[in-house]
């Protein structure tokens, strides 16, 4: 019998205003406001194990992004009692600014990454500025340099992380973009970071416009809604109605329990 895990939203930073056509490639006409942004990491938690989905961004790329930094990522999990030299595994869903920050703050980790997102990262389409932007070179560095210190286990398409959580590689908002299923005592939870920024890009079928292959942005939504088995089991990776919908478990910081009900249902 496979165990199941607990897991847990972290919210670290926030983004605002927003105009519609920041979160649709096709936005609604009659829409003239937009939902801000938030960034999260994601801890799993079970069979004796953390498990850590990304590691979010610090001062330095908030100051050169306008992004407001709530709290360093690595800093909210100490708020949480999780030490970061005590993370063991850490995946990376894609190696974007605000999922692959504080790289250095996990001293005894091995990352999980995708082969096409390094490939992606360090190949030609990092010429062309539209492409390299959500990049930051010193993230991607550093990534490299723990390749060659061993530090890296690469996936190609499925893997497997522990029993119970899996990684599946479905591309569109960047290439070698990997979204996370992990099972729990409500069934299995889809971690979907950038696959859909919004529940809104999943739910009507709009893509968010920093995006690197439409057509596979799209399958990919498919592909999270058929591993969680339930449309409500679909975490988006930026919509701040997780914050809303979810309890928070935690005074100390923006902690949010996704292997809990919600209090809201998206089923029609």
């Amino acid at each position: 019998m496979q165990p199941t895990y607990e897991v847990f939203a972290i919210r670290y930073a926030t983004m605002s205003p927003r105009t519609p056509h920041m979160n649709y490639l096709v936005p609604d006409p009659h829409e003239t406001t937009a939902s801000d942004l938030d960034y999260f990491v994601w801890l799993i938690r079970g069979d004796g194990r953390d498990i850590l989905v990304d590691t979010g961004f610090n001062a330095t790329a908030a100051k050169e992004r306008s992004r407001k930094l709530t709290l360093n990522p690595v800093d909210a999990l100490a708020a949480f009692g999780v030490r970061a030299e005590d993370i063991r595994d850490v995946v990376v869903t894609h190696l974007h600014y605000d999922h692959a920050g504080n790289l250095d703050r996990f001293p005894n980790a091995r990352f999980h990454l995708q082969d096409r997102e390094m490939s992606y990262a360090t190949g030609r389409c990092m010429c062309h500025g539209a492409l390299r932007h959500p990049f930051s070179v010193e993230d991607v560095t550093l990534m490299v340099r723990h390749v060659y210190s061993e530090r890296v286990t690469f996936h190609k398409g499925e893997g497997e992380v522990a029993p119970g959580v899996t990684l599946h590689h479905v591309g569109g908002h960047s290439d070698g973009l990997q979204i996370v299923r992990v099972l729990t005592a409500r069934g299995p939870i889809v971690l979907a970071s950038d696959a859909a920024h919004y529940y809104g890009n999943l739910h009507r079928r709009s893509p968010f416009p920093i995006v690197y292959n439409v057509g596979d942005m799209i399958d990919g939504w498919a592909t999270a809604e058929r591993l969680a088995g339930h449309i409500d089991r679909v975490i988006p990776g930026h919509d701040p109605l997780v914050s809303q919908i979810y309890p928070r478990v935690s005074e100390a910081a923006d902690v949010f329990a996704l292997h809990r009900t919600p209090s809201h249902s998206f089923a029609k």
